[in-house]
């Protein structure tokens, strides 16, 4: 499996959801990773959903405090929509992605300064359950019994401990993940403010924000999100505001 390129095939897209009542992103990232200073850190990376692209970077400190960094054109249409009540900082900022190898990544941000890479590996097995997982019709992955049972594999497959795909999300919504492609984070080095955050580890506990539990091993995932419209009068003329001002430039906003 050559990763890059799949994450690549994922182009800048405005585009309503495809289940009636929900918002959705489509897109790829670090679920979680974290250090063995205490900190953790995850990327979103999401070129297509309902409003415009955006990328953000999520920081955990050691004594558990999350800050969530949006480059996009609104902190209300990426991350802090559905998690940012439980977020100490929300922060616009620049960030941008390399792909340094098929399984290598580069993740630089401008402020705070954050340099980050991860490099992630592929195996028959893995990519035996990905394929699988990519072969099942959403609306088979979406049903109760499926999900369950691929958050029990992330867990058996990837030591992931119990990681929630589904359920209410902190600001309210009720929300679906859908991982349909996991890898593991082999190896990773991190800078924030020029400090080392450590080596990647295997947490003790799920990091969590809020009541969300996120993979206690350094995982990397292609998939998609639904979060269900808490609002249809906003929800409807959001995408149509958002793409106005920044349909003429979709393919450079990600850049």
């Amino acid at each position: 499996m050559h990763i890059k390129r799949k994450a690549l095939e994922i182009k800048p897209l405005v585009n309503r959801s495809p289940l009636p009542g929900y918002e959705y992103g489509r897109g790829y990232g670090v679920m979680a990773l974290p250090f063995t200073s205490g900190h953790v850190l995850a990327l979103r990376e999401f070129p297509e959903n309902d409003f415009a692209p955006y990328r953000t970077v999520w920081h955990r400190t050691p004594d558990h405090s999350w800050s969530i960094y949006v480059d996009g054109p609104s902190h209300d249409t990426a991350c802090p929509r559905y998690y940012g009540r439980a977020v100490a900082h929300v922060q616009s900022a620049h960030i941008t992605l390399s792909w340094i190898g098929a399984h290598r990544l580069r993740i630089e941000m401008d402020q705070p300064a954050l340099v980050w890479e991860i490099v992630m590996k592929t195996s028959p097995l893995i990519n035996a359950m990905n394929a699988i997982s990519v072969s099942l019709p959403e609306r088979i992955w979406r049903a109760p019994v499926v999900m369950r049972t691929i958050e029990k594999l992330g867990d058996l497959l990837f030591d992931a401990g119990t990681i929630n795909l589904s359920g209410r999300f902190p600001n309210g919504h009720a929300g679906i993940l859908m991982p349909r492609r996991m890898f593991p984070i082999t190896s990773s080095t991190a800078t924030l403010n020029g400090a080392s955050l450590g080596q990647p580890t295997r947490s003790k506990e799920n990091p969590m924000i809020g009541k969300v539990s996120l993979p206690a091993r350094p995982i990397f995932a292609m998939g998609r999100y639904y979060f269900s419209i808490q609002d249809q009068e906003a929800y409807a003329r959001t995408p149509a505001e958002l793409h106005n001002a920044y349909s003429t430039n979709l393919n450079t906003i990600m850049s």
